[in-house]
């Protein structure tokens, strides 16, 4: 339920910016208040306080949603014993993470100056959007695994979906790349 909630959260904070920060000529974000600024022609003088909202909501989702996540999946793919159903000594190094990713970034969030912190968020997406297609391609060999998954295993329909997808998503992580570095080289 929480990722569909940030899924929809995001899909509507990307059209509504998408549809106002270019047509009004913001073509350079360096903060909040830009974003919240290029949203008033939609938004009117309530843009600021809508955009605070929004980022509110998705700051709280990312703050518990993506550690516990992580947390999750590490303890899963090491074999150790994870779970918010778990009491902190049946699962202490599932606590331990979660506790620790949320604590790191928090002070990251306190310690960064505000003009790098827009910067760090893109660079963490960039990593996000680059890894995709590495941990595509190990989920999709290990849910393939009939020793691992029994009666789980994907259906050859399921595969060709998924392999699909999976190439897609490599060949426009490439495109990405080269144009990003082929657009700074123009420049």
């Amino acid at each position: 339920m929480g990722c569909t909630v940030t899924d929809v959260v995001a899909f509507f904070i990307i059209v509504a910016c998408a549809a106002t920060i270019y047509p009004t000529g913001h073509t350079e974000i360096r903060s909040g208040a830009d974003a919240a600024l290029a949203l008033r022609p939609l938004a009117g003088r309530a843009a600021g306080a809508l955009f605070a909202f929004g980022l509110s909501n998705a700051s709280l989702f990312a703050a518990s949603i993506l550690p516990l996540a992580t947390a999750y999946y590490v303890c899963e793919g090491l074999g150790l014993e994870s779970g918010v159903n778990k009491r902190i000594h049946e699962a202490p190094t599932f606590y331990t993470l979660y506790t620790g990713l949320i604590g790191v970034s928090a002070l990251a969030v306190i310690l960064l100056p505000a003009r790098d912190q827009v910067p760090v968020i893109l660079l963490s997406q960039v990593l996000n959007g680059v890894l995709l297609p590495v941990v595509l391609i190990y989920m999709l060999r290990l849910i393939n695994r009939q020793d691992l998954m029994g009666e789980y295993c994907n259906t050859k329909f399921i595969n060709a979906i998924a392999w699909t997808t999976c190439v897609v998503t490599i060949v426009l992580t490439l495109i990405s790349a080269v144009s990003s570095i082929w657009g700074r080289s123009a420049a």
